[in-house]
């Protein structure tokens, strides 16, 4: 197959490209950055997926399946730019399979969006709509985008879609949201709180993400690995010291004192879970992750 990959040369994009090339598949990688030591199997074009020169990939080279990870998740990073790429990028892919007759596509999001909060169902559902705009203002682009491509499955009928919803990944690179949280050797958290923590080793997240991609499959759907782990635990675990800070002093010590930044929203996901019921995919899929709780968190923790 010719799969198109978007975000490429982000962490979880390379380790998609990677899999499906070793796996015998011609992968089209699109990124405004280049990946100057792409393995064989991958070709690359630096392009801005909102561009001409995007479209121009689709219409020449005709992929049976696209891939759509190319949006900036850093949420420190606001600026207009990035709220034109998250929808409008997500727009155009959409838009372009459409036109070319992509029979398959697959949007990558975050089991985030459906927020933090004290009220909140113990295992969320992909029925839920996603409401963490609402604690979360930082996440809005992001949710717009997820649900633009849920909509391409009544728009679009033609194209097998499939939106999903990852919960965090975590592993050797130590990139992504758990990831960054934990890469200090201490590690805030808020005082009286121990919220449960769901995470999928990256590898297993890219290969969920490929077992996607080569069936036909529609519809929204939440993906997990391993049981979710207290915080606690997790930052035991992974070799770090935990920093209970009072609510009311969270926002004056965060990127203070060796202490991370984050934005205002994600302190609510610091106090309640967000816990995802994934059986809709495994009994579509039958996906199994490899590596359990103990496995992801060592890697983490090993990594140099």
């Amino acid at each position: 197959m010719n799969v198109l990959v978007t975000g490429v040369t982000s962490m979880l994009g390379r380790l998609v490209a990677r899999g499906l090339a070793e796996e015998g598949h011609r992968v089209l990688g699109l990124d405004r950055r280049a990946w100057r030591d792409a393995p064989e199997g991958v070709r690359m074009f630096q392009v801005d997926v909102r561009k001409r020169s995007a479209e121009e990939i689709f219409r020449s080279e005709r992929p049976d399946a696209a891939i759509h990870m190319a949006t900036v998740t850093h949420l420190l990073h606001r600026s207009p730019d990035r709220f034109r790429i998250n929808l409008e990028g997500t727009r155009a892919i959409v838009e372009h399979c459409e036109h070319y007759n992509v029979p398959r596509l697959v949007v990558v999001g975050r089991h985030t969006y459906y927020g933090a909060a004290p009220d909140s169902a113990l295992y969320h559902t992909e029925d839920e709509p996603p409401v963490a705009i609402h604690q979360f203002p930082e996440l809005a682009d992001l949710v717009a985008a997820d649900l633009y491509a849920g909509s391409a499955l009544w728009r679009y009928p033609q194209i097998d879609t499939s939106v999903l919803r990852l919960c965090y990944t975590l592993g050797p690179s130590r990139h992504g949201t758990l990831g960054s949280y934990l890469g200090g050797r201490r590690v805030p958290t808020v005082l009286g709180y121990d919220p449960l923590f769901q995470f999928l080793h990256e590898e297993d997240a890219a290969q969920a993400i490929i077992t996607a991609a080569l069936r036909p499959m529609r519809g929204v759907f939440n993906v997990s690995g391993p049981p979710p782990v207290p915080l606690s635990i997790i930052i035991r675990e992974t070799g770090r010291r935990s920093v209970p800070v009072p609510e009311f002093f969270m926002n004056r010590t965060l990127g203070r004192f060796g202490l991370p930044r984050l934005p205002r929203g994600a302190i609510d996901h610091l106090k309640y879970p967000i816990v995802v019921d994934s059986t809709p995919f495994r009994k579509a899929t039958g996906f199994t992750h490899r590596f359990d709780e103990a496995a992801t968190m060592n890697a983490f923790e090993m990594a140099i």
